[in-house]
């Protein structure tokens, strides 16, 4: 498993889970496994070491650490409800109806029919690549985000006209939430689900309300661009 921050989260995320902080990790207790941070013994250099039990002891410590507990995390999933996740099989084709870019931070968007996808970093033209989004550009996740057109469908016949919806990609025909953890391909550019790409309250904000609990779990998938080039219009969404 990645040790980067932001790399971390991301495997996490294609987990369905997240790791939750323990506020006093030193006297902390729990009938299950968590995670302690200790200091290695050769380097005094913080180690992950599994815990279990009430109290607690190390069940898990190939590092070879202190006793000291300097941190302390519980994993967690992201929804109980929607736990654990499912690994999709056979995923169907969809088709690309839709490229969506916006250039500055909260202002409008634009549908274009091409668009350029660059590795690592987004489709030119769209805030994200240029790093000047909302929410911080380079992260794992970061570079495309895709939604479901029957879902849109069906929020603007509920509110009776379409929604803000941010992302850059309208696909229908697939299942996006099947493609977390899954590589894929946009016509000529390949792609890596990293995470469901869920609502949040700027999205609420930017669309005067009544979003947010709808999108929940139906809100697209984040990606990352692994092999750029030109992404169209009619594209065909290609799993594997």
């Amino acid at each position: 498993m990645p040790l980067e921050a932001e790399d971390l989260r991301a495997w996490l995320g294609e987990r369905g889970l997240g790791l939750v902080p323990v506020s006093d990790a030193a006297t902390f207790a729990w009938a299950g496994p968590w995670i302690a941070l200790r200091a290695e013994r050769a380097s005094g250099a913080p180690r992950a070491v599994v815990m279990f039990g009430v109290p607690s002891g190390p069940i898990w410590d190939p590092a070879g650490t202190t006793d000291e507990i300097l941190e302390g995390f519980v994993v967690a999933a992201l929804d109980v409800a929607a736990w654990p996740a499912q690994r999709g099989g056979e995923v169907a084709e969809g088709t690309v109806e839709a490229i969506v870019v916006a250039p500055e931070r909260s202002g409008p968007a634009a549908a274009v029919e091409e668009a350029e996808a660059v590795p690592d970093r987004g489709l030119v033209g769209d805030r994200y690549a240029d790093g000047n989004g909302t929410f911080a550009s380079g992260r794992p996740g970061s570079a495309l985000t895709l939604v479901d057109a029957d879902v849109l469908d069906e929020l603007a016949a509920q509110r009776g006209a379409p929604i803000d919806h941010r992302r850059n990609v309208v696909v229908r025909g697939t299942d996006l939430n099947a493609l977390v953890g899954r590589d894929f391909r946009l016509g000529a550019v390949r792609c890596r689900g990293r995470r469901l790409c869920e609502p949040c309250a700027h999205l609420e904000r930017l669309n005067a309300g009544g979003v947010l609990r709808p999108l929940v779990h139906r809100g697209g998938l984040r990606a990352d661009i692994i092999e750029g080039g030109m992404l169209r219009v009619g594209d065909r969404l290609t799993p594997g």
